[in-house]
């Protein structure tokens, strides 16, 4: 697999770039050094320190002291926590055990119904003789 920088891709990108730049007819131009200028003469892009002023200082946050932060009351009481986990557990538990009686009570009560017909024939069969 080709990573982002493998050597076969870079070539294939340089091949597409040659003739992007052969269709366009820009075979004796060079690129522009960093130290000229592009575009008009006398029209110079401007510095972003120059666009943008200075702000002014920001007032200092404010801090609301929180009356219990979570990580505060989970060391103050750490059985409470886990009275807590451990009822989100047994109610989540339940709640899949009952889904797995749902799924299966008709098939339970169809294998009793025959158990329940297979030992009646038998005690019937039992008293005939």
């Amino acid at each position: 697999m080709d990573t982002p920088n493998s050597p076969k891709k870079a070539a294939h990108l340089l091949d597409d770039l040659e003739s992007i730049r052969q269709l366009l007819g820009d075979e004796g131009l060079q690129p522009p050094l960093l130290t000229e200028m592009v575009g008009e003469e006398g029209i110079q892009i401007p510095l972003l320190d120059d666009m943008i002023a200075p702000a002014p200082a920001a007032p200092a946050p404010v801090q609301i002291p929180l009356a219990m932060a979570p990580a505060a009351q989970a060391e103050k009481a750490p059985d409470a926590l886990l009275v807590h986990l451990d009822k989100e557990l047994r109610t989540a538990a339940q709640i899949i055990m009952q889904d797995v009686i749902n799924d299966f009570a008709p098939h339970i009560e169809t294998e009793i119904k025959r158990r329940l017909d297979a030992h009646m024939e038998r005690l019937l069969a039992q008293h005939q003789s």
